[in-house]
């Protein structure tokens, strides 16, 4: 990490002003690499230069439908990333174009580019024969990398939290509207929830060389909770007392295929969302016993929900941010 802080290497980060790209440019500026952030909209990723000193940090126009545009982003670049990754399609941002063409897109054009390292976020529960798209794309995409550059180290979180989650604050959101929760499947579904800040730092620690080539790590927090037990904590950090309504998960797909036509930001859940709810989204045996986890690319200290998420769910409160300041 220090050679790349004299050298002042290039990462270029695709999917760099989102949720998991923000810290992750954070992480890599803090460590001395010069980054370019390949989005979309590099018009809306200005958030990103005051995360690092003048002139480390810029953005750049990348569409993985358009390989040219990918290739530009990768030319020069000691390292690159990949965190691009969607819920729902939406227009031309299918599954199969961002997470499984669109992966194998980016290991081309960085191994055309000689990058030494690339470094591609998948998921939990990434499987080619999984009855969800999103995650038989995110396996298909893995293997697109692997077979393009086979030395790509791929990253498996769970679901990810942090400020800008789409979890925590989600249910939050709902509980402040709604008199009940959907317990879908009962609430037995089990999940590992990692910190946004803790992936960040292993994507960070995967670019300065840490962690096998060719590996797949799963990265999981300290503690693993049902669905039910994050619905409980949310409704206690936000100071809410909802009733539970059970939810069979025929009957969530069924709630799902009613809400189709509105809007992704506006559908509770989608039937691909409940499919991934039948699987439980937890570090496997098998990774543990062969250290492809967070500790293996060095975050052996990795934060609890409870340390963070209360912090950002206090706008949440019935009376509001700063509530306990009012007494």
């Amino acid at each position: 990490m220090t050679a790349m802080r004299d050298g002042g290497g290039l990462a270029t980060v695709f999917g760099g002003s989102g949720f998991v790209g923000r810290h992750t440019v954070r992480a890599l500026a803090k460590a001395g690499w010069r980054v370019r952030a390949a989005v979309r909209r590099p018009d809306l990723a200005g958030h990103l230069q005051p995360m690092g000193t003048v002139g480390q940090i810029h953005s750049v126009q990348a569409n993985l439908r358009y390989p040219e545009s990918v290739a530009a982003a990768c030319a020069g670049a000691d390292v690159v990333i990949n965190l691009v990754g969607i819920l729902a399609p939406s227009g031309n941002q299918s599954f199969e174009a961002v997470q499984a063409a669109g992966a194998r897109v980016i290991a081309k054009a960085a191994r055309q580019a000689g990058a030494s390292r690339v470094i591609h976020v998948s998921a939990i529960g990434a499987d080619r024969k999984s009855p969800a798209a999103y995650a038989r794309t995110k396996a298909e995409g893995e293997a697109g990398m692997l077979e393009e550059f086979p030395d790509a180290i791929i990253l498996r979180p769970s679901i990810v939290f942090g400020p800008e989650d789409a979890f925590f604050n989600r249910f939050a959101a709902l509980a402040g509207m709604s008199p009940f929760l959907p317990l879908i499947g009962g609430g037995k579904t089990r999940f590992q929830p990692v910190f946004v800040g803790d992936l960040a730092a292993a994507i960070a620690a995967a670019a300065a060389g840490q962690g096998t080539p060719g590996r797949i790590y799963e990265i999981g927090g300290p503690e693993v909770l049902t669905f039910r037990q994050l619905l409980d904590k949310t409704q206690t950090w936000t100071e809410r007392r909802r009733v539970y309504l059970p939810l069979p998960f025929w009957a969530a797909k069924l709630q799902a295929l009613m809400t189709k036509p509105l809007p992704n930001a506006l559908r509770p859940i989608t039937v691909d969302q409940v499919r991934l709810l039948q699987r439980d989204n937890v570090v496997s045996e098998a990774a543990k016993k062969e250290g492809r986890t967070l500790a293996g690319l060095g975050v052996t200290a990795p934060h609890a929900c409870g340390s963070i998420v209360p912090a950002y769910l206090e706008r949440f409160k019935p009376r509001g941010q700063y509530s306990h300041y009012k007494g």
